[in-house]
């Protein structure tokens, strides 16, 4: 068994990364921190290959497919992605699009590349890590917010298409809440909320991605929170989420 995980070097990533590993995978790391990817992968279990890339390059999405396009992967994990916080109208546009090109094009590209492969020999599994974000407005964190709910739209549309054509190919989304990353120090934020730990995410995405499930939310709690979101409306949603976005700020 093999699987190729983007974002390796950190957090969700790199906990999915012990995780497969400790269940007899071959694994293929990808991040842009190559010194990372070796640490990572000297503690592995299993055989590992690290390809230091900055997904957020068009062109290094495709250099990447074509790395691992023979070598049979079995589980694609689509985990790279950063956030920015701030006021829509002050935050640098270079670096507004570097995350879109990282959180949704490098997803639609390696996605794309990979399921066609998958369909094509009728298995394999992909992961695709979106957010709690996915299902809010999003003031103060306006963009990432919505390429998540890209992703998690994406991953809904293409595992019903996968259904009705009858196909073993499954698709996943995960969504979680604050975890335990590197995520809020890129970002430039500071939670409020205790996160989870990114160890327990990993596992419990791993575990629910091989039994095929699509939508994938840990913790009672966000779930919970998503569910209750359903009966306020938008504009109420945005209005208590900036309020709550206003204390991350460092």
């Amino acid at each position: 068994m093999k699987a190729l995980i983007t974002g390796a070097s950190s957090g969700i990533g790199r906990d999915m990364a012990r995780v497969l590993s400790e269940r007899g995978y071959e694994l293929f790391l990808c991040a842009r921190s190559e010194d990372r990817l070796k640490a990572l992968s000297a503690e592995l279990k299993t055989p590992s290959a690290v390809i230091p890339l900055d997904l957020s390059k068009e062109e290094n999405c495709f250099a990447l497919y074509e790395k691992v396009k023979n070598e049979s992967i079995d589980l694609l994990v689509n985990n790279a992605g950063f956030g920015i916080f701030g006021e829509f109208t002050e935050i640098p546009l270079e670096r507004e699009l570097e995350m879109i090109n990282l959180n949704v094009k490098c997803v639609q590209i390696l996605t794309k590349l990979f399921l066609a492969d998958f369909t094509a020999r009728n298995s394999g599994r992909i992961l695709n890590v979106a957010s709690g974000a996915a299902f809010v407005p999003g003031p103060l964190l306006s963009s990432y917010y919505a390429t998540k709910s890209y992703v998690f739209r994406l991953s809904q549309s293409i595992a019903a298409e996968l259904c009705h054509a009858g196909s073993a190919v499954t698709i996943s989304v995960l969504c979680p809440g604050p975890v335990k990353t590197e995520f809020d120090k890129v970002a430039g934020v500071k939670f409020s909320a205790k996160g989870l730990d990114s160890r327990t995410v990993a596992e419990y995405a791993i575990k629910q991605t091989l039994r095929g499930k699509t939508k994938i939310i840990p913790g009672a709690k966000l779930k919970f929170g998503i569910f209750m979101s359903r009966f306020a409306s938008d504009r109420v949603l945005a209005d208590f989420i900036y309020s709550f976005q206003k204390k991350k700020k460092r």
